[in-house]
């Protein structure tokens, strides 16, 4: 009986122990770890977004998660930045400088008085291994601002580690906030949390008799990235806040190979990607890549197996984002029976959503953007056909929202008038709006293949 006391008694002190060296370790990567506030300016609102973010380098650098700003939005859209210690309410004001089209990741910069306050998550790195199934990691989770982001201390075990397409750990409980880091029990740094994923759960009801639903936990998550994965990444600061130079291919119809058809072409334990939708003078194109053309590899480096196998076409488009525009790169390509090598020299992604020019007509009730290449690939038009304006916005219940307008309209004729570039379709547009004694206006608009006129009435 005393035995067990005796080791009861020192069981309970390294239990303590532990719990206490946890406590300090909490304590100290607090500083790499902030709460990020920014304001959202559309056409219909203006509200604050606040998301998690970990602290990159000296500079005060800081990596928010790529989800955390929607990509439709134009940097002149997301304003007013600020950055929030754990457990503090005074805020220190930051910059957008952008996203990096590989990780996804936005960053922004502090301003210089909160860096010395701050410490690099890479303070924490060390030679540590992958972690092992079952090894237990813990990580920090936030509050909200109101809490004025109180943390607190978050624990799970690695239930799998797998590739998606990059190695990831899926943890037995959430571990962390999403954006925030993840460290082993010697306090080192093992992974970013990414956002958690989705779980399916039945609802029942006296209404409802299994209704399947998905709640995902926005809050913290169980998914982390490995560090391993983070680390040659961290500097990947954009040049720009449109986060450019972005490397393109200019194939949009990705799709993972079919087992049958890799069973028929003897590639049963090879991944590929089969290309379709090759656009007309895109690099893809001018390298002589058709349609059903199936990638198996990369510079000479054959995809890995991946399962589920839509990881693979994940997995193609970062080996392309990795790259800068202008860099060459050599594709394997199984065409039918034969195999080829095709030499490819990658382009500047053409202009995106966020970059696009656009104005809003409030006394109309919609936003019109200029027409871009991606907008000719869903109308499936060549790129000399291109013309018009696309509708970004419909104000509810204003006058275009009434007569039938819909965001994604392409807009071809106002007025009986042919709009053939964006600047004529804003002065046309501007003119209206201008004209208090005007009852209404004609639009001529294709949706979905389909062509129909709208009139909008303004009075």
């Amino acid at each position: 009986m005393k035995l067990f006391s005796i080791t009861l008694a020192f069981a309970l002190s390294l239990a303590g122990a532990r719990a206490a060296t946890i406590a300090e370790m909490f304590q100290e990567r607090l500083k790499s770890v902030v709460g990020v506030e920014f304001l959202v300016q559309t056409e219909a609102e203006r509200r604050p977004v606040f998301v998690l973010g970990t602290v990159a380098d000296e500079r005060g650098t800081i990596i928010l998660p790529g989800s955390a700003i929607a990509n439709q939005l134009t940097p002149s859209q997301i304003k007013d930045f600020k950055v929030y210690r754990p457990n503090t309410s005074e805020p220190f004001v930051a910059v957008y400088l952008g996203q990096d089209p590989y990780t996804g990741w936005h960053f922004i910069r502090v301003e210089e008085k909160l860096r010395s306050q701050l410490v690099p998550v890479t303070r924490y790195t060390a030679a540590a291994a992958e972690p092992a199934l079952g090894e237990e990691l813990w990580g920090i989770g936030l509050r909200h601002k109101d809490e004025d982001f109180v943390p607190y201390l978050q624990i799970g075990k690695v239930g799998l580690v797998t590739r998606l397409p990059q190695k990831t750990a899926i943890m037995t409980a959430d571990v962390a906030g999403p954006g925030l880091p993840v460290f082993n029990a010697k306090g080192e740094f093992t992974a970013l949390a990414l956002n958690s994923f989705g779980q399916n759960y039945l609802l029942f009801s006296r209404a409802q008799n299994g209704s399947p639903i998905l709640l995902v936990n926005v809050d913290e998550s169980s998914v982390a990235l490995l560090a391993a994965e983070v680390l040659p990444n961290l500097g990947r600061i954009p040049h720009s806040v449109s986060g450019r130079p972005i490397a393109w291919l200019g194939a949009y119809g990705l799709q993972p190979m079919d087992p049958e058809v890799a069973k028929f072409l003897k590639l049963e334990n090879q991944s590929g990607v089969v290309l379709s939708d090759i656009m007309e003078g895109s690099p893809a194109d001018l390298a002589g890549l058709k349609d059903r053309d199936i990638v198996l590899a990369v510079d000479g480096q054959p995809f890995p197996h991946f399962k589920p196998d839509r990881v693979t076409v994940v997995h193609f488009g970062q080996q392309v984002l990795h790259r800068q525009p202008g860099n060459m790169v050599a594709l394997t390509v199984r065409r039918g029976t034969e195999q080829l090598e095709v030499r490819v020299k990658l382009g500047d992604e053409p202009k995106m959503v966020r970059e696009a020019d656009r104005r809003y007509f409030e006394r109309l009730g919609l936003t019109v953007r200029e027409f871009l290449y991606n907008d000719g690939i869903i109308q499936r038009i060549k790129v000399a056909d291109s013309r018009g304006v696309v509708v970004h916005f419909v104000k509810p219940n204003g006058p275009a929202a009434t007569a039938g307008l819909r965001p994604d309209d392409w807009v071809r004729e106002i007025d009986g008038v042919e709009m053939k570039i964006y600047a004529d379709a804003a002065q046309k547009l501007m003119d209206i709006e201008a004209d208090r004694a005007r009852a209404e206006f004609v639009l001529l608009v294709s949706r979905g293949g389909e062509t129909s006129v709208l009139r909008v009435k303004l009075n």
